[in-house]
């Protein structure tokens, strides 16, 4: 496994430097949560939610800390299921954050779109496109390479096709 070199910063690292205030300010919860969550709900429900917000309790008499109500986005007839399983979720989300950040849930029913997974492999060639490549890869020996080149040329001629 490689380190960064001194002075080198991931850009995951510097995007949630910018983000986590405003989601902080906006919301409630930071980039850790929201890049964490599939864990944190299980796989019964990582695909059906998406927590939403936290809301802090404001103003308190004594000067302590009170934990806020976090929203959650669940689809449709998932959410009685989640319902039930609320103590669950409480106990994972402040286990989470360390502390006991999270006293009640709030469901929310709406839809939860998760990116579709694209296929990595691009569809193979066909007709003067798949010969045109036969003839690029002509001069090519190795065959790791020669793969390669094929795998980056379906993928270049097949999207000048669309």
């Amino acid at each position: 496994m490689s380190y960064p070199r001194k002075g080198e910063k991931q850009i995951s690292e510097l995007t949630n430097r910018l983000i986590d205030p405003v989601l902080a300010k906006r919301a409630g919860i930071n980039t850790a949560l929201l890049g964490s969550w599939d864990e944190i709900a299980g796989e019964e429900f990582a695909d059906c939610t998406r927590p939403e917000k936290i809301a802090w309790a404001r103003g308190n008499d004594d000067g302590g800390f009170r934990p806020g109500v976090l929203t959650i986005a669940c689809e449709g007839a998932r959410a009685l299921f989640l319902t039930h399983a609320q103590g669950e979720l409480i106990q994972r989300v402040n286990s989470f954050f360390g502390f006991a950040a999270v006293h009640q849930i709030r469901i929310v029913q709406k839809p939860v779109y998760q990116a579709a997974k694209r296929s990595r492999t691009p569809p193979p060639l066909k007709g003067a496109a798949a010969a045109k490549l036969e003839d690029m890869m002509e001069g090519i020996e190795g065959e790791k390479l020669r793969e390669a080149v094929k795998r980056l040329g379906t993928a270049v001629l097949g999207k000048r096709g669309r």
